[in-house]
């Protein structure tokens, strides 16, 4: 399985930026496709990006020209650079895993492995 933590998560003023952080922990299984989703509260858990192990990446609408996922082999983490942020930007933000091919939009469904979440408000 795999162990994800995600970090970097905090609160910061409408337009402000923040970078989150994942780990990922390959316990004997590697993984393809990698991307962020995020829940805000009474809502529906929402694809913000994805990448695979191409390099390729996939944004949610909402997201799209604001944020950047990307990610280091070498440290075996996956990042989310968050610029001009908006109130709207506010949730838990998880990143996941998938041995499955990303989709052509980020969506939750595919994904089997999880981190716990960060928190991040806009104000």
């Amino acid at each position: 399985h795999v162990q994800l933590v995600e970090s970097g998560g905090g609160s910061v003023q409408e337009g402000g930026s923040l970078r989150l952080s994942c780990e990922v922990s390959a316990v004997g299984q590697s993984t393809y496709c990698m991307g962020w989703f995020r829940q805000a509260p009474g809502k529906e858990r929402e694809g913000v990006a994805s990448i695979d192990n191409e390099g390729d990446t996939r944004y949610g609408d909402s997201v799209k020209g604001r944020f950047t996922i990307s990610k280091d082999n070498a440290k075996n983490t996956l990042y989310l650079q968050m610029n001009s942020l908006k109130p709207d930007d506010t949730a838990m933000y998880y990143c996941a895993a998938t041995l499955r091919k990303c989709l052509s939009a980020p969506s939750p469904g595919i994904y089997n492995q999880w981190g716990q979440g960060t928190q991040v408000t806009v104000s």
